[in-house]
């Protein structure tokens, strides 16, 4: 198994895939994804900024997952923030996610953060289990456009 940076240009299909894929299994449609272009370009900046938080996960050079990470303000403080965990269906509920949570981990303390948050759907009951087993803690509700729990982990 390897990480590897998202190559945008290579990637994008894969990578619009896996993102559409897991909002539905938050929100239950592709209704407010958002607009694919600015997805990609968000992407690219986020890969300017952060290659090695911005990576495809390959098993026997098939894509299987992905991981969007950063450094972030947030209430005044710097903290990690993962904009993306995810697994192809398959893969999942197999052990692998702990790799993606080593990974993210390991990368936020390069950057000397003491805490990372991510966002969650409380539908998706299978994220919430496993963030949760992971040693995360739910924080708050937050709605924006969704009702999404926003969960931290200390470092």
């Amino acid at each position: 198994m390897i990480f590897r940076t998202i190559d945008i240009d290579k990637d994008k299909e894969t990578i619009v895939a896996f993102r559409k894929d897991s909002y539905v299994v938050s929100f239950g449609s592709e209704d407010g994804f958002g607009d694919e272009e600015a997805y990609l370009q968000r992407m690219r900046e986020r890969v300017h900024q952060f290659p090695e938080g911005q990576v495809i996960m390959e098993l026997d050079r098939r894509p299987i997952g992905q991981l969007e990470l950063q450094i972030r303000e947030h209430e005044g403080t710097e903290i990690g923030y993962v904009n993306l965990f995810y697994l192809i269906p398959e893969y999942r509920s197999q052990g692998l996610g702990k790799e993606l949570v080593g990974y993210a981990e390991t990368f936020f303390r390069k950057f000397g953060v003491s805490e990372y948050q991510l966002r969650v759907s409380p539908d998706n009951q299978q994220a919430v289990r496993f963030y949760t087993k992971s040693g995360m803690v739910k924080l708050r509700e937050e709605n924006e456009r969704h009702l999404v729990w926003r969960m931290k982990k200390s470092l």
